[in-house]
């Protein structure tokens, strides 16, 4: 059975045996975040079903955004897009940005990445496209808890954010489940 024809069944499985109490409220969750916050954090397995209970967040009170190493590039890349459309089109009035310890991205480098592309069939014209971004990204990300701080006032510069939007910087502790504040967006409001 492949992976794809697992998860179908586990989701059949779960259409059929959802509770009652979960069929009477899914209908009533809406799209807009209750605590009018976004989340910009890591796509790393280990906060998957870990980073919104150690925060106290449930279905429905967050926008959560993720990328590997919670990391942003450009001015309107696809962070900042989300950003844009949860401030104004969600009513988010507040933004933490959410790095871990231990992050993967950390121990990469374009070099290497770029080499597995190639044994992959990547072609060198493709990799042209993207290398000076994998270069400065990859290659400048070493230590979360600066990306995490760069981030920040790469979100709070941002010609597109308003500048009343509180925007905190935080690490996660990934086997524990501990934050620490790394900026405290009120303290630049």
């Amino acid at each position: 059975m492949t992976l794809l024809e697992q998860i179908l069944a586990v989701n059949q499985s779960f259409v059929q045996n959802v509770s009652e109490e979960f069929k009477q409220t899914a209908p009533k969750v809406g799209k807009f975040p209750k605590k009018k916050l976004a989340i910009f954090t890591c796509m790393d397995t280990r906060l998957v079903d870990f980073l919104e209970p150690a925060l106290g967040i449930k279905r429905e009170e967050a926008v959560v955004i993720k990328n590997a190493g919670n990391s942003i590039t450009g001015s309107f890349e696809a962070t900042i897009r989300s950003l844009v459309i949860a401030i104004f089109e969600l009513d988010v009035k507040e933004i933490m940005v959410i790095g871990h310890e231990d992050c993967g991205v950390a121990h990469s480098t374009s070099q290497a990445i770029i080499e597995k592309m190639l044994r992959r069939g990547i072609s060198h014209d493709a990799i042209k496209m993207v290398k000076e971004d994998f270069e400065l990204w990859l290659d400048n990300f070493h230590r979360p808890h600066d990306n995490v701080r760069q981030v920040v006032e790469k979100i709070k510069n941002n010609p597109l954010i308003p500048p009343d939007i509180p925007v905190h910087g935080l690490i996660f502790e990934p086997h524990t489940g501990e934050l620490a504040v790394l900026v405290n967006g009120y303290e630049q409001c």
